[in-house]
């Protein structure tokens, strides 16, 4: 029941951010602000929940190589799609979830492994924070690109199955697999990560929330905080 409830609230929330993006009237600073928070709350669960236990368990050679595999791979396909495929209005924003959310939710079904509801829940809420308000950003700027409402609820519902695979498929698959494989797994997805921060999130998050994007960040960062000192 845990492994479905997590994966229903943490991809389900695409759908959710989708919708608001749609059909919401948030004024733009604050949904701004809100993608700073989800920003923020990520930058310190990649850290403490993927990077952190991949150092102790496999040494920093294979966290380093790892988590810059994640970012390069992230950044090339992100510039593809940008500077190749002139893709505009969302389509970044949908990259940035699907690239980085597939090995993120992979680590979150191999986090469901430990058993630990806290943890689970840390690693979990931190993407949760950043899905609502990504989709949301996302889908609103596919709308004013000239897709039809249907259609953009459809990518969007299409990555949220995606990623809800690859939770389930970190959970099944990924049990009694050796510790190096799960550390690469968890290091690739914190690179990608982290550059979907950099090029997406946080750049987006300034340009509609200005400056107190950098307060918002910090107080995701310190919610995300708490979560992990919850799970112990």
């Amino acid at each position: 029941m845990l492994v479905f409830a997590v994966i229903i609230v943490v991809s389900g929330a695409l759908i959710v951010g989708a919708l608001w993006g749609l059909y919401g009237r948030l004024p733009s600073w604050l949904e701004g602000n809100l993608l700073a928070v989800a920003g923020g709350a990520l930058t310190i669960s990649v850290v403490i929940e993927l990077l952190q236990p991949a150092v102790t368990d496999s040494g920093i050679w294979i966290t380093a190589a790892f988590t810059l595999l994640g970012a390069i791979v992230f950044t090339g396909i992100d510039y593809l799609i940008d500077e190749k495929l002139n893709s505009e209005g969302g389509g970044g924003l949908l990259a940035a979830i699907t690239l980085d959310g597939v090995p993120e939710n992979l680590a979150l079904g191999v986090s469901l492994l430990s058993g630990n509801v806290m943890q689970v829940a840390a690693l979990a809420g931190s993407i949760l924070l950043s899905n609502l308000p990504e989709a949301a950003g996302g889908a609103k700027e596919m709308r004013k690109n000239g897709k039809s409402n249907k259609k953009v609820l459809m990518l969007w519902i299409g990555a949220a199955v995606l990623l809800s695979l690859a939770a389930i498929l970190g959970k099944v698959l990924l049990k009694g697999v050796d510790e190096e494989i799960i550390s690469a797994i968890d290091c690739f997805a914190a690179g990608a990560v982290i550059a979907s921060l950099a090029t997406e999130v946080f750049p987006t998050a300034f340009k509609r929330g200005n400056h107190w994007a950098g307060i918002s960040a910090s107080v995701g960062l310190i919610l995300a905080l708490a979560l992990n000192q919850l799970g112990g």
